[in-house]
């Protein structure tokens, strides 16, 4: 029997003090595997937010990026968030008429420009069905536990369930496709939530919350079982 590795840990940044962003940057190098950076256009979700110039910044420390878009017809910016070089560039099944087309074109940048993550994100109203028709395009389903740009929600009583539906649905792709789960992730509920069997957590107020964030992210790394970089390759699976 395979034993599945402790979940990793994207942290996301846009609570951190962003005047400090060196700084806040340097407490999760080495620590988490990635900085989780939200791009929001205000229309998707309700937030305007930051765009591909601020994902180079953070990627220039040589920390990797988990780039997030929540915004509508991302294929309009994925050119220039590709070339930010993110580790993982993230678009929503949600957010494009034609999502497979979409991939496509992540695709093709992440051959052309620079090798990213692709991932695919799921919001709570959304069937799991939906990641069918793209796993040849996809290495990421990152699966939402919250509807995206609404402060202060737990985490959806069914989103374990859509985890487990997730990974039976990849298994049937020809390469392994990892498995996310974002929103509402706090220090209370991080150890259920690693229960849960993905293998990228994201948490970002719980981290940067203002306090201490040193601290939030070594409580957060023993929750879930790790407490510095795992050894495999962020495309690897869990």
């Amino acid at each position: 029997m395979t034993t599945q590795a402790p979940p990793r840990l994207s942290a996301g940044i846009l609570t951190a003090d962003l005047t400090r962003l060196g700084a806040e940057l340097d407490v999760i190098a080495g620590r988490a595997q990635f900085a989780h950076v939200d791009v929001m256009d205000g229309s998707f979700c309700p937030q305007l937010t930051v765009g591909p110039a601020f994902l180079a910044a953070v990627a220039s420390t040589g920390v990797p990026v988990d780039a997030h878009l929540m915004v509508d017809e991302p294929a309009r910016i994925l050119p220039e968030v590709v070339r930010a070089r993110p580790a993982i560039v993230t678009v929503h099944a949600e957010a494009s008429r034609h999502p497979h087309r979409t991939l496509q074109e992540l695709t093709d940048l992440s051959a052309s420009v620079s090798p990213v993550i692709r991932g695919f994100a799921l919001n709570p109203g959304t069937p799991v069905q939906a990641i069918e028709p793209v796993l040849d395009l996809i290495d990421l389903v990152l699966v939402l536990a919250v509807n995206p740009g609404w402060p202060g929600q737990a985490p959806a009583a069914g989103t374990a369930g859509r985890i487990a539906a997730v990974r039976a649905i990849t298994r049937a792709a020809a390469h392994p496709i990892l498995v996310g789960v974002d929103g509402g992730v706090t220090l209370r509920n991080v150890t259920q939530v690693a229960s849960w069997g993905a293998d990228i957590v994201v948490s970002g107020s719980a981290i940067f919350d203002g306090l201490d964030a040193p601290g939030n992210l070594a409580a957060m790394l023993t929750a879930l079982g790790s407490s510095a970089l795992g050894s495999s390759s962020p495309g690897g699976t869990s």
